[in-house]
């Protein structure tokens, strides 16, 4: 069996019977949209980078970014520039003068005898040009044919008579572009490109904090391909040139890395792969010298190569990883860690030695990870987390002995609080880390550490520094992890990344995430993650709802939109964007310590809401396909991303942006025949009839609507140009 030896989830992007669907994501908002690029695409005053050459040894264990970035300094020391144009002499490689135009088309000159009423055509004879791409780096020239852009007419027997024609638009011009060149010497950052993704997340059970995962999605987490079942090479990691000159196979070079397929994220089929490729420079060429195949979530494997051919014992050797996989989306992972080329290596040496955290902390406060600052100071119980819990990893060949840990508060850059970290739940109170193992401990903050309360304001950021340490040498940083305690006028369950998509399926099908307050409040709406995945699902509709608790599942309905001002999931642009959907009128609805906030969805597709999969609170997460008689529990460990946002002095001016498009239905009432004005003239592209359910009864184009096939009753129009807005319709 394929599967023997790894961690076979049995979890699949497709439907669960219960009408709960899980989805890969096609966008990854946890990466910042970034492009080099100048507006208008020019080449022009850009930057080319000369990047340095590195020494052995190169160890990346994924701590921290070390992706090569690239910012153009026009007054930095040692920059230089070169013109470069676009049409060159192909005999000397000179310029043509900016004036210059040419043709791909044969030209010529027209001679006419008017006494003989005859004329002579002789072509103009080619000329070899060479032609610059400067769309694109380095500039590639190729060789031409081309002929002056006119026309010359000249007639016999008529003293200075020559016209000369000239082509309109010449396909051919002078154009030039000027470069910059910049060296880099920056030793500590490791890699030219940054296709992949670094992260902290989407790994299950990384050895140290910090992995690379490859997938379809760009550096500016988008798809290659959007809306395609395009398989092809995806994302690559390309070192910096490693100087190996000097070396040979008897120096035992091996590089050897950590990878995991699937992990938080999707399963790449058989037929997708990982690979490595070596570079030899000489040769300018790249080589494949391993690749993996797609698979169900392992833990992580060791890969050791060994480099043993001459053509790679260069000063200029490098390394890269590729993916092959869908084109499409955030689809078909594979996580790499722990690179580490090196020489004096062995084929059996293949040990990480690190002591490392596996996952950073995300919280100290109470199931949450942001309340409310009002709610937290007035408790008048402990709300710190009776159960931290901490994950690390032996990566020494030897039992380890047990370290305190510590943590440290920090407010505005001053340290505020000192904590030791005890209570490890070693096994037989064994005081050591058992070797190359995980070990997990849970530690009670309830009864010392706490954030000061003393602090006026309605938000507060504390900066929070955890170590845990053992007693062999550690050089890397994975032995410690920071992070900001956020305290915002919302619950958040999740740590603002999004693994996955998911949510209910039918029509009147109702999502409900439970919440038990620090005390009793006021919420004003509620923040939402939606997610691109499959399909595109913005124009869905769907009603904001809040509940009372019953024994731990919804119970009398508290609020829930107008029919007539439903809601749409929002796509935003940014870093894992969150939409605030502030309840109709201003509302301000009362909840007591236990409530539950969601939707009820008028469309039968599944709203894709964001699923952070590194923290599970899926018992808090309900759904109900039947009209709300039967509440079930979500099959998908993970955080559901909604917020609800309390009332607070930080409540703010909510200004409801009204569309200036205006619908006018005449006659309505009616027989079924109904023309739609809009006030900005035009006509519709695509308009539907739907029913109470949210059922689509009748779609149609143009601003004249038949509906007298329909049964008299009352029905609603739905018009695109128009989210979230639906218009009584009466057929009588």
């Amino acid at each position: 069996m394929k599967y023997v030896g790894c961690l076979f989830l049995l979890i699949s992007w497709a439907s669960f019977a219960q009408k709960m669907e899980l989805a890969p994501m096609i966008q990854n908002t946890s990466i910042e949209a970034k492009s080099n690029l100048k507006s208008n695409g020019s080449l022009d005053s850009s930057f080319v980078f000369k990047v340095d050459t590195l020494s052995l040894p190169f160890l990346d264990d994924f701590s921290t970014n070390k992706f090569q970035s690239y910012k153009g300094d026009y007054s930095a020391a040692g920059v230089t520039n070169q013109v470069y144009y676009k049409l060159l002499n192909n005999s000397n490689s000179t310029p043509f003068p900016s004036t210059t135009f040419f043709t791909n088309q044969l030209t010529f000159k027209r001679t006419y005898d008017i006494v003989n009423n005859v004329f002579t055509d002789s072509i103009f004879p080619a000329i070899q040009v060479k032609v610059g791409d400067l769309d694109a780096y380095p500039i590639q020239y190729q060789t031409l044919d081309v002929y002056p852009p006119y026309f010359i007419y000249d007639t016999i027997g008529i003293p200075n008579f020559t016209d000369t024609v000239w082509l309109n638009n010449p396909i051919y011009y002078q154009d030039s572009v000027r470069i910059f060149n910049m060296s880099i010497n920056e030793p500590s950052k490791l890699w030219i490109d940054s296709y992949a993704y670094h992260n902290y997340r989407y790994a299950m059970n990384p050895r140290s904090l910090g992995v690379v995962t490859f997938d379809g999605l760009d550096q500016n987490g988008f798809p290659y391909l959007i809306n395609t079942a395009v398989t092809n090479y995806a994302d690559r990691l390309t070192s910096k040139p490693v100087d190996l000159s000097g070396l040979s196979a008897s120096d035992s070079v091996y590089l050897s890395f950590l990878y995991q397929p699937e992990g938080f994220g999707d399963i790449p089929e058989a037929s997708d792969s990982l690979i490595v490729e070596f570079y030899a420079k000489d040769l300018d060429q790249w080589f494949r010298v391993w690749s993996t195949e797609g698979d169900a979530v392992c833990p992580f494997k060791a890969a050791h190569l060994k480099i043993a051919e001459s053509k790679y014992f260069k000063k200029g050797f490098q390394f890269r990883f590729r993916n092959y996989g869908s084109l499409a989306g955030a689809l078909d992972n594979f996580h790499v860690d722990y690179v580490h080329l090196r020489a004096l290596s062995s084929y059996d040496d293949t040990l990480f030695k690190d002591f490392a955290f596996v996952y950073p902390l995300n919280s100290l406060i109470k199931e949450y990870t942001s309340v409310p600052w009002d709610h937290y100071k007035n408790s008048a119980v402990s709300t710190m987390a009776d159960s931290l819990l901490i994950r690390v990893y032996n990566g020494s060949s030897n039992p380890e002995n047990y370290q305190n840990g510590q943590l440290n508060f920090s407010y505005n850059g001053l340290i505020t609080g000192s904590y030791i970290l005890q209570g490890f739940n070693l096994a037989g109170q064994n005081i050591n880390f058992s070797p190359r193992t995980f070990h997990t401990s849970f530690h009670n903050l309830s009864n010392g550490a706490q954030f000061d309360k003393s602090l006026a304001g309605n938000e507060q950021l504390f900066e929070v520094k955890a170590n845990a340490s053992a007693q062999f040498p550690n050089d890397a940083v994975n032995d410690s992890t920071s992070f900001v305690q956020r305290f915002y006028n919302y619950y958040s369950y999740d740590d603002g990344s999004a693994e996955a998509a998911f949510g209910p399926t039918g029509t009147q099908s109702r999502l409900a995430i439970a919440f038990e307050s620090y005390e009793e409040d006021s919420i004003i709406g509620v923040n939402m993650h939606f997610v691109p995945s499959v399909n595109n699902v913005s124009g869905k509709l769907f009603l904001i709802s809040v509940w009372s608790d019953n024994n731990g599942k919804p119970g009398n309905l508290l609020y829930e939109d107008d029919a007539f001002s439903p809601r749409s999931p929002v796509y935003k642009n940014g870093l894992n964007p969150f939409h605030s959907y502030y309840f109709r009128d201003t509302t301000k609805v009362a909840v007591g310590k236990k409530f539950h906030v969601g939707w009820r969805q008028l469309d039968g597709d599944r709203l894709n809401l964001g699923l952070d999969r590194n923290i599970d609170h899926s018992d808090k997460i309900k759904f109900s396909v039947d009209g709300g008689n039967q509440w079930l529990s979500s099959p998908f460990p993970g955080s559901a991303m909604i917020r609800p946002i309390f009332s607070t002095a930080l409540d703010p001016t909510i200004g409801l942006t009204e569309n200036t498009l205006k619908v006018k239905l005449f006659p309505n009432p009616t027989d079924g025949k109904l023309s739609i004005l809009l006030s900005d003239g035009k006509e519709i592209n695509l308009g539907e009839i739907i029913d109470f359910t949210g059922r689509t009864l009748l779609k149609f184009t143009g601003n004249e609507l038949d509906f007298s096939s329909l049964n008299d009753g009352i029905y609603f129009l739905r018009i695109p140009n128009l989210p979230g807005k639906l218009f009584k319709v009466v057929k009588q």
